[in-house]
């Protein structure tokens, strides 16, 4: 199942819209002075601070550990699974919050229980208190969301995954980290599509954790092992003519003063500039020449690239588009690889050759030109891992957003 899936379903089944609010029932001045007692009480802060500590543990999403958590954790959902699994959430959970008393109340609270996501109580009601904003802030934490509090429509979707759909993903997974695992070394960077994470893994442990923008679905990143063997700082950016194709033209032609804007510039076949006005942008005439952006703060990559050999002329990058990082669902890129903090994994990568955060850092305000060659390349591996466990028992699953988990794959070209 995936979203667009599920909202069609929602669609079909009579919905006049896909998620409206749910109606409120008229509030009382008891009910007023409860939700405000709630709001007074409630520690929001530290209930996002304790979600976040049971994911962001110091365990690989990829190792040989991971593999054995898994296994742990399949022994768990499969009684329950056979059991059942968890109840179908109804729309009136949609948009519930701390501090409000409506229908649905009750329905989410069941279904955080019966995830984990918030301990089991005898009696429950449908007012959101302290203890169920908790465990919603838990369940976004283990499934990659932002930690809102609230049942917003990527929370939703995620709660309305069937019980028997997430096993599915630990079965899946478990094979796929399986068949990587021994090939892994003692220091290794992986990149993680479903979650859109970069993980820095030294000794068994994780000693860099970066969110990412990875490649949406019509330009995949490619899943693959190799390793990082140069650094390029405040580099020119070289357009593949894939992009050339697909949207710098298009951008010219709705605004024609777009390359002087990006400092983008064009080269013949003999390294001789061409001017835009030399082309003729209502044809695919430009894909025959090569388009080079200086480097700059306006740069697509940033204040450097990070090299590594593949067939798919892919690579890691910084970026001048931060708010990405922001965002649940990070599917954005051509291919390639954003990094946020690219500074601090720079100088993980570059610590062998003598290099430190406070060079990486000057090198990148200065905005000039050097390659550094890596005095020990470091492996990297792309992968596509939907679901992983830790050794405390919280499990995190991602969104199938390239469907290989539909399609049942477990293997992956190199």
């Amino acid at each position: 199942m995936n979203r667009r899936t599920l909202l069609r379903s929602m669609a079909v089944a009579g919905a006049s819209v896909v998620l409206p609010p749910a109606m409120a029932r008229a509030e009382s001045i008891w009910d007023m002075m409860a939700r405000d007692r709630v709001l007074r009480n409630a520690d929001t802060a530290g209930a996002s601070a304790a979600a976040q500590a049971l994911i962001e543990t110091q365990e690989p999403i990829l190792s040989y550990d991971t593999a054995y958590n898994l296994q742990l954790a399949i022994s768990q959902y499969e009684p329950f699974v056979a059991a059942g699994g968890w109840e179908e959430i109804p729309r009136e959970v949609y948009g519930l919050r701390l501090g409000e008393d409506r229908d649905g109340g009750i329905a989410l609270k069941r279904r955080l229980i019966s995830s984990g996501d918030m301990p089991y109580v005898e009696r429950v009601n449908n007012l959101i208190d302290p203890a169920t904003d908790a465990g919603i802030r838990t369940f976004q934490a283990r499934h990659g969301l932002q930690l809102t509090g609230q049942v917003d429509e990527a929370t939703f979707y995620a709660m309305a995954v069937p019980a028997a759909t997430r096993l599915n993903q630990l079965y899946l997974n478990l094979q796929r980290v399986t068949n990587m695992a021994a090939t892994l070394s003692e220091r290794y960077v992986v990149v993680n599509i479903p979650a859109a994470t970069i993980e820095a893994v030294e000794g068994g442990f994780v000693v860099q954790r970066h969110t990412a923008v990875v490649g949406r679905v019509d330009r995949a990143t490619p899943i693959l092992a190799s390793k990082i063997h140069q650094i390029n700082f405040n580099p020119y950016w070289h357009v593949p003519k894939s992009i050339i194709r697909n949207d710098l033209i298009k951008y010219m032609n709705e605004d024609p003063e777009y390359l002087a804007k990006f400092r983008i510039h064009i080269y013949d076949g003999s390294g001789n500039e061409i001017q835009p006005s030399q082309i003729n942008w209502q044809t695919e005439e430009a894909v025959q020449y090569m388009f080079r952006q200086e480097p700059g703060a306006e740069n697509s990559m940033g204040h450097c690239k990070i090299n590594f050999h593949n067939p798919h002329d892919v690579y890691l990058h910084d970026t001048p588009t931060k708010a990405l990082f922001g965002e649940n669902a990070r599917f954005h890129s051509s291919g390639c690889v954003r990094v946020e903090g690219v500074n601090q994994l720079v100088a993980w990568l570059l610590r062998d050759n003598g290099w430190d955060l406070s060079r990486v850092d000057s090198t990148f305000a200065s905005n000039a030109r050097h390659d550094e060659a890596l005095t020990n390349p470091v492996p990297i591996h792309t992968t596509y891992i939907s679901a992983w466990a830790n050794r405390q028992g919280t499990v995190s699953f991602r969104d199938d957003v390239y469907q290989f988990d539909a399609q049942g794959k477990v293997t992956f070209e190199a």
